[in-house]
């Protein structure tokens, strides 16, 4: 039976495994990997060296920052079959169902998909990193009945994919803001995905499989398709010429602002303000200033209208920022949540492989919670079935 304390929390706040990979002080505003504040990583990191920490539990040497950045250009190529694939499917369909049924397909060409072994599951890992940006890349290319674009080895991770989805290299600047949006969605403890992406290996499932799991969990609303809600509202809310008013309207007729509150942040997120940095920079790059501006006028009043009701924990979140900030990139809203997998699928793997392998002999090999049945149950026997004949 479950706890009385555990029952309809939806875990918060609810420990259900140790881990080395990362920490969140929801109070302060911390959000720590490995040991690293994300300040000092997005400051001074690259996707590239933040997906080695979080994989190996170390910042790379001076061979490894160069043979690891070597092993995902080796990957980043998509199998054929999969790309002959892609070309079949509804061009109108979902980018996150595109994504969750191809990582299954991808699995299939892995050499080491029944090794598993810890080494066999970083040289999975390595692939699928590598290859989840090749994949978004690809489908938006294919859905817009255009060939994939073959990538550009002189490019960073983040650099060639931006290459690979829209054709055109970019600017030294905005690749380097993309590396960096890239490290500060890279992992976020045990989120719903990361979670999903646990319990599923708990099983002895594979590295893919796992994945998965998680991609289907950031597919939600309440996950990470966030981002690409919130620029839909943006884009809604363009020609408002009251916001203050709007956003007042919004919360008395029980309405969410979207991209503000926080399942674990009371308090400021602390990669929001590298994105708003980008954003001004992006905006005054492109001149589409309208959307720091509307963001930010968003944030101000719902900050005002949430201090009013008593809500003062109450933040914008990262998906916020991060969605004008991807939209002057070029990215569409409905790539937003991919491009969060993109990322997060070095944390996903670094938490497999630590689900799989961790320090924790305690913890037991299999998730199986418990829950408390509150259906019929027609007294000690069960219910009685009926005939059809009989039945009301």
């Amino acid at each position: 039976m479950a706890t009385a304390s555990v029952k309809n929390t939806g875990l918060r706040g609810v420990s259900v495994a140790d881990t080395k990979i990362s920490l969140i002080d929801g109070e302060k505003g911390i959000l720590i990997y490995r040991g690293y504040r994300i300040e000092e990583l997005a400051e001074n990191s690259t996707y590239e060296e933040t997906a080695y920490l979080l994989l190996h539990d170390a910042l790379p040497n001076e061979k490894q920052v160069e043979e690891f950045p070597a092993q995902l250009v080796e990957a980043r190529r998509l199998p054929g079959y999969v790309l002959e694939s892609l070309k079949t499917w509804p061009k109108e369909a979902y980018p996150m169902d595109v994504i969750q049924a191809t990582v299954p397909l991808l699995a299939m060409a892995d050499p080491d998909l029944l090794d598993d072994s810890r080494e066999a599951n970083h040289r999975k890992a390595v692939r699928l990193i590598a290859r989840m940006a090749a994949l978004v890349a690809a489908w938006h290319r294919i859905r817009q009945g255009l060939e994939p674009l073959a990538p550009d080895n002189t490019l960073s991770h983040a650099g060639n994919f931006l290459w690979q989805l829209n054709g055109v290299k970019p600017d030294p600047e905005t690749a380097k803001d993309f590396d960096t949006a890239l490290v500060l969605h890279a992992d976020h403890t045990f989120n719903p995905s990361t979670f999903a992406c646990r319990e599923v290996v708990s099983t002895r499932a594979h590295l893919y499989a796992g994945v998965t799991a998680g991609v289907g969990a950031l597919s939600g609303s309440l996950h990470g398709g966030a981002n690409a809600q919130v620029m839909k509202m943006l884009l809604e809310v363009e020609k408002e010429k009251d916001i203050p008013g709007w956003v007042k309207k919004q919360l008395e007729g029980g309405q969410k602002i979207m991209g503000m509150g926080h399942a674990v942040y009371k308090t400021t997120d602390p990669r929001a303000k590298y994105l708003k940095a980008m954003c001004t920079r992006l905006a005054k790059k492109s001149g589409q200033d309208q959307w720091c501006r509307l963001s930010s006028e968003i944030e101000q009043s719902a900050l005002a209208e949430f201090e009013k009701r008593g809500k003062t924990t109450i933040k914008a979140n990262v998906d916020f920022s991060s969605a004008p900030v991807y939209h002057m990139m070029g990215i569409p809203g409905d790539l937003m949540t991919p491009v969060f997998a993109v990322s997060r699928i070095a944390g996903w793997s670094a938490h497999i492989i630590e689900e799989k392998f961790g320090d924790a002999q305690e913890k037991p090999a299999l998730y199986r919670p418990a829950s408390d049945y509150v259906g019929n149950y027609c007294g000690r026997t069960g219910c009685t079935y009926e005939p059809i004949q009989q039945r009301p």
